[in-house]
């Protein structure tokens, strides 16, 4: 049973009070229950063999746990059926295992976001809209518990002195927690979920965030080795295409991904995953993206991928594309394809090279060969906006042409937004690589007087 991890230490923080207006309390019938469970948590503690609770499989625990339930119904005259009896019995079993009131949330399928804002107040996203649920902790020493469970179970820490961290469920979903002093009403915790089936371009072109065109023109231009940045806001979906994009890659190529916390999800066989690692309580034995980057280049990789571009590791990355490493991908925070050349010229300045404004775009216009903005909509569904190409330098200009982009026309009563995808009319010059590696493409898809299908 290998799920089993004993909760580290919880931190002695004493958060204030929650606001009676932002942050409802417990219901008195759910707070007996609460109380119920871990009352019922703590004498499973005490009766179970802890040492022996990984040899032992879930259904067997399960069983087990039901019929301590049983008993503790019966010794605490609780009112219940069996329905009710099994409901607190995998409650409580969550509770031990798993992540107590939220397990049933990372269940759920069709909920993309838990964000947990303090113990009273749990929201979660679905299909982009957020909404609040009926989950609640006991107090914050609860969903503290939770919190170092998590964390613990990556090898880091939350305490006071280190109040935020960066963290993954064994699933793949990416965690990031705040305790106090940095957060006023109890802990507040994020997680993005993963769906246990990754999307593909197919079924990105099904949901409609990009038409059949678009996904074969990115599908061929990245297994033609042009390398490729996916721009776009926080939740605008970069990762997820991300992840439906690498599947253009051969399978014959080593790929060596770089992350603050893993995620992405390639399909290859031959994939190296490389994390970052923050300082330990001496404030010693960081590793930051940029010696992942360096070390990386020693690996003999034929593609690097980096989760996320967000400080001085830009200047290795374009060097890496600059040398051999073509095909490269990675994601960046940027509103607008131009906006992300800003950013990464501000992200060469910190890495504190002495490069002038022309060197550094120079190494960007070299190096990048496409961007592609993505963007979730106000009735939160996700598009792919822009596709555009960066065609080199002209002065002290970054020149780019806009292949293909989504036009919103009107957005209707219910808030959905409408709109098409378009060609603009110029021919991309990758087109030219595709066609020497014999990937076809139909160029009747630039025709700019029609629609994307």
């Amino acid at each position: 049973m290998g799920r089993f991890t004993a909760a580290a230490s919880t931190p002695v923080v004493s958060p204030a009070p929650p606001s009676e207006t932002a942050r409802a309390p417990v219901p008195d019938h759910d707070r007996q229950m609460l109380d119920v469970k871990l009352k019922l948590h703590a004498r499973l503690i005490e009766e179970l063999d802890l040492s022996k609770l990984d040899k032992v499989d879930d259904l067997e625990l399960r069983r087990q746990v039901l019929a301590l339930v049983v008993d503790f119904a019966r010794d605490e005259r609780l009112v219940l059926n069996q329905t009710e009896l099994e409901t607190l019995g995998l409650s409580v079993f969550d509770e031990m295992t798993g992540l107590g009131p939220i397990e049933p949330l990372l269940k759920d399928d069709t909920i993309n976001d838990i964000l947990i804002n303090g113990p009273y107040q749990v929201y979660v996203e679905r299909r982009g809209e957020l909404e609040p649920t009926a989950v609640r902790f006991r107090d914050n020493d609860h969903l503290l518990r939770i919190v170092n469970r998590i964390v613990a179970g990556v090898g880091r820490r939350i305490d006071e002195s280190s109040p935020m961290v960066d963290a993954r469920l064994p699933d793949g979903s990416r965690v990031n927690a705040a305790i106090a002093p940095i957060a006023i009403d109890g802990a507040c915790v994020s997680i993005r979920k993963f769906s246990k089936k990754p999307y593909t371009l197919d079924k990105l072109v099904e949901v409609g965030a990009m038409p059949q065109a678009m996904a074969d023109f990115l599908h061929g231009a990245v297994k033609a080795r042009v390398s490729t940045v996916i721009s776009g806001g926080t939740g605008s979906g970069k990762t997820t295409l991300l992840n439906a994009l690498s599947a253009a890659i051969s399978h014959k190529e080593r790929l060596i991904t770089i992350e603050d916390a893993a995620e992405l999800q390639m399909q290859q066989p031959h994939v190296v995953r490389m994390e970052t690692r923050p300082p330990n309580i001496e404030g010693k034995g960081e590793i930051r993206q940029r010696e992942l980057v360096k070390n990386a280049l020693r690996m003999r990789p034929d593609r690097v991928v980096l989760g996320e571009v967000r400080g001085e590791e830009a200047f290795d990355m374009l060097q890496a594309m600059n040398t051999g490493h073509e095909g490269s991908m990675a994601t960046i925070h940027a509103n607008t394809p131009r906006d992300a050349i800003t950013r990464l010229e501000q992200m060469i300045a910190m890495s504190g090279m002495t490069l002038s404004a022309d060197s550094m775009r120079g190494q960007i216009a070299a190096a990048i060969g496409l961007i592609v903005q993505v963007m979730r909509l106000s009735d939160g569904k996700r598009k792919v906006m822009s596709v555009t190409e960066i065609t080199g330098m002209e002065g002290q200009v970054v020149q780019m042409q806009e292949i293909f982009a989504f036009h919103r026309s009107h957005t209707s009563a219910d808030g959905t937004v409408h709109g098409e995808f378009r060609a603009t009319g110029l021919r991309p010059r990758c087109l030219d690589e595709m066609q020497r590696r014999a990937i076809a493409f139909d160029t009747a898809h630039f025709d700019p007087t029609r629609p994307l299908t």
